[in-house]
């Protein structure tokens, strides 16, 4: 896709990656993914801001080689979706220095073998005068790295915010138009790489504050020229409570853990409790990260495999471990045919889990009644829980 102007010297000049379908051998990317960069050009000088995956570098170098000149690349972030094609770059353009924060020098050299002396690092607040034009570097630790920063061009109003406020979503636009389509988009891309990070991502949220955002111009997905819906979604994702919510992850083989699930699934909404399912067979993990944002309570249905729980369950609790959502209560349903550890091994599993541990419910073989009063019961607990916080 060609340059395209933003504002009058202002310019995307990124790569949309229309057939990717899976990111560092891990999130699934149903609608593939763009890998944005930004060509600002001032008065005095020019600066390229980040530069796309390696994978596409090739008809992508052969744009940039088309540039005049450049003598900045800001690097956001050390990643390779961001920075894997700077030193193709400073091939074309030696005399270019490369901008970054201090923690992500040592990153850049590491990883991508760019060279110590085409490195210039910015302090937190530090600016860039390009002419006519200035760039502010905002350093974002953790966002999702511990070196990112984002830049605010102080004369236009934009945010360059890396992966802040980013979305996985090849497209023509480059603006958003499909809010809805970009609002779920975004929320499984701050679920499945955001969320463990929370508490962070709030205080640099508080950094953000004393400026005026006019656009948001992230490293992936469309630019948002309307940009407080977004600023707003993450201020919900982070600081706002967890809503009425049960998330169950299950996997079932002969049928007794899916009749258990299918009872409480039932139970809970006799209840007025909303809860989303999600057979680990066939889930896509990033819905269950969604999921994830918002749930009060988790409960992981799981049948027993040599005394422990089955590979999918536990690889559940894991990742649930690893996102550390804002859930508060947590629990366990499931079958077993002699005997386990299931509860012990996957309690064990969520350290980072601040949850109260409800009463799981284990019966051997087929469910029996009394199994089936036991989750009723534990659908009364989830929905005096969430009644009693104000959820419900």
């Amino acid at each position: 896709m060609h340059m395209r102007t933003i504002k009058e010297r202002i310019h995307w000049i990124g790569a949309v990656d229309w057939d990717r379908r899976l990111f560092d051998a891990l999130i699934p990317l149903p609608d593939g993914t763009t890998y944005n960069a930004y060509l600002i050009e001032g008065s005095e000088r020019t600066a390229l801001l980040d530069t796309v995956d390696p994978p596409l570098a090739e008809p992508w170098l052969a744009r940039i080689a088309e540039v005049p000149k450049i003598d900045y690349i800001v690097s956001h972030h050390a990643e390779q979706d961001h920075s894997g094609t700077i030193g193709r770059v400073l091939e074309h353009f030696p005399q270019a220095k490369v901008i970054t924060s201090p923690k992500a020098k040592s990153m850049l050299m590491d990883l991508l073998r760019i060279p110590d002396d085409a490195i210039v690092t910015v302090a937190d607040g530090e600016t860039l005068s390009l002419g006519d034009k200035t760039l502010k570097f905002i350093h974002t630790p953790w966002v999702h790295w511990p070196e990112t920063m984002v830049s605010y061009l102080e004369e236009d109003r934009i945010l360059f915010s890396c992966d802040f406020f980013g979305s996985h979503i090849a497209s023509g636009d480059l603006y958003v138009k499909d809010q809805c389509r970009v609002y779920e988009a975004a929320k499984r891309y701050f679920a499945e790489i955001m969320m463990p990070f929370k508490s962070t991502i709030a205080k640099n949220m508080e950094k953000l504050k004393g400026y005026e955002i006019r656009m948001i111009a992230p490293s992936h997905g469309q630019i948002y020229d309307q940009p407080a819906w977004i600023m707003d979604a993450y201020r919900e994702w982070v600081g706002a409570p967890p809503h009425n919510l049960v998330v169950l992850p299950y996997v079932s083989m002969h049928g007794s853990t899916q009749q258990m699930v299918d009872h409480l699934i039932a139970a809970l909404a006799d209840r007025d409790v909303r809860v989303e399912p999600f057979n680990l067979v066939v889930t896509d993990i990033g819905k269950l990260a969604i999921s994830l944002v918002d749930a009060a309570t988790i409960v992981v249905g799981t049948p027993t495999v040599l005394a422990g729980p089955h590979p999918l369950a536990a690889y559940g609790a894991f990742l649930a471990n690893a996102l550390r959502p804002k859930a508060l209560f947590l629990s366990i349903i499931g079958s077993y045919g002699w005997g386990g550890k299931t509860v012990e091994t996957l309690a064990g599993m969520i350290p980072n889990l601040k949850v109260e541990v409800l009463d799981p419910v284990l019966c051997k073989g087929q469910p029996t009644p009394e199994a089936f009063a036991a989750l009723d019961h534990l659908a009364d607990t989830i929905a005096a829980k969430h009644k009693g916080l104000g959820l419900l």
